[in-house]
């Protein structure tokens, strides 16, 4: 039967009233930014006083942390995207180091607790179910949680299936709000040929570890966005990852990634939220190939260990010579967060036939500086242990430090790091005995 849901629409200002002094917000994520209801809050900030928002990654402007909203509003950020860094590292706004997968357990627990979810959904089907589109992540499991529900309905949201949907009348409050969502373009296109030949050639190494049949996780950034386009030689690829963007929307139209050869979730892509384009919006739009479920099971290490031959590609700001990797800090000035990497490594890890991947390029700041190093910088967080590491990549080549000796991994990094720095590496090496003759 058709759901009559029009008495529960109110305005926009009329619905952020429910939110009070001292309530912890949880924001919807990514594409899902809701921003009208955001909008409409701030407007309030005179009136409000210890206002909580947590949120993983956004691309909008976020107001919330600027000077002038001390006391009045302030953000637990949980993964830190661009548009907080920089009030993250001045102490005006918080981070939480978490794992992506733990993320929806604080939440039922209440360790992060929350009075009021913020969402951005879709226009409800005719049995009265809305879907969380384009990231479910973490919002999914906030929304079961939180004593107060208010959407924004958005009819260019898609209807991404899956454990995706909310009904209705589990909604407290609900705004209209017809609007294109934020795209975010592939991060290629604009390198220098210099860095795109870089990037290319870190995804020539990537594909070569690559087989046909293998279940793909990847992260976000140049490295994945490098990698994709070199895949369209593979065959009968899966996909499990907690994101994907535009290039596999056309790995999957080429008929590359379908999931038949997955023996678990066969036939699926199984995601939590994607990042990219209309193109990749409207792909997933009532797409029965893709289901979207929460990092609680898409990044859970033993759901991710299930799929066979499953092979992870992350990135790093720089990994040491015996093979920790930092990939959310740079020393002590946070930088992003744990994301997904540590849930994806260590699923990879035990998964039959499995690959974990961390790339990055040998070097930053135009060739000036190594990211292959003798120790991490001074407060560098390490974000996947070097007991976790299985291959690192750079455009040099790929070292295995799988079961290696210290001295056998410090060989192979040294020779995937930039030429120009091998030679200090070496001798840093040999002076704290980690190489000798």
């Amino acid at each position: 039967m058709i759901f009559n849901y029009s008495d529960k629409f109110i305005e926009a200002e009329d619905a952020v009233k429910a939110v009070k002094s001292n309530h912890k917000v949880w924001l919807h994520a990514n594409s899902c930014f809701p921003d009208l209801l955001v909008s409409k809050l701030l407007e309030r900030y005179r009136e409000l006083q210890n206002v909580t928002f947590y949120q993983l990654t956004t691309f909008n402007q976020a107001d919330f942390v600027e000077p002038e909203m001390k006391g009045h509003f302030t953000l637990n950020a949980l993964f830190t995207s661009g548009n907080v860094r920089k009030a993250v590292n001045e102490g005006r706004a918080d981070f939480t180091p978490a794992f992506l997968s733990e993320i929806p357990r604080m939440l039922e627990e209440s360790v992060i607790p929350v009075d009021v979810c913020l969402l951005h959904l879709s226009v409800p089907d005719e049995h009265g179910y809305c879907s969380f589109g384009v990231s479910n992540e973490c919002s999914k499991i906030a929304a079961e949680c939180a004593k107060i529900k208010i959407a924004q309905i958005n009819p260019k949201m898609p209807r991404v299936l899956g454990d995706n949907f909310i009904h209705i009348s589990k909604l407290d409050y609900i705004v209209w709000h017809d609007k294109e969502l934020i795209e975010v373009k592939n991060t290629t296109k604009d390198l220098s040929d210099e860095d795109k030949a870089v990037y290319d050639a870190i995804g020539n190494n990537i594909a070569e570890l690559i087989k046909d049949g293998d279940t793909l996780q990847m992260g976000i950034g140049a490295i994945p966005d490098a990698v994709l386009p070199l895949l369209r030689e593979k065959r009968d690829l899966g996909v499990h990852t907690e994101m994907f963007s535009d290039g596999l929307v056309d790995l999957m139209e080429a008929g590359i990634v379908h999931g038949s050869r997955k023996n678990f979730l066969k036939d699926k892509v199984v995601s939590s939220f994607l990042i990219g384009s209309k193109k990749v919006f409207d792909f997933v739009d009532n797409n029965p190939l893709i289901e979207f479920r929460s990092t609680k099971f898409v990044n859970d290490p033993f759901v991710i260990a299930r799929n066979d031959n499953l092979v992870s590609i992350n990135s790093a700001i720089e990994v040491d010579f015996t093979g920790q990797v930092c990939a959310d800090s740079i020393g002590y000035r946070n930088y992003s967060g744990f994301g997904g990497q540590v849930d994806f490594v260590r699923g990879a890890i035990r998964s039959k036939g499995g690959r974990s991947i961390i790339a990055l390029p040998s070097t930053a700041k135009g060739g000036a500086v190594s990211r292959i190093v003798s120790c991490l910088k001074e407060g560098a967080g390490v974000t996947t242990s070097r007991g976790d590491v299985n291959f690192v990549a750079t455009e040099f080549g790929v070292a295995n430090l799988w079961g290696k000796t210290m001295r056998e991994r410090v060989k192979s990094m040294i020779n995937i790091a930039h030429p120009d720095f091998r030679e200090e590496l070496e001798r840093k090496a040999r002076e704290v005995k980690f190489l000798w003759d």
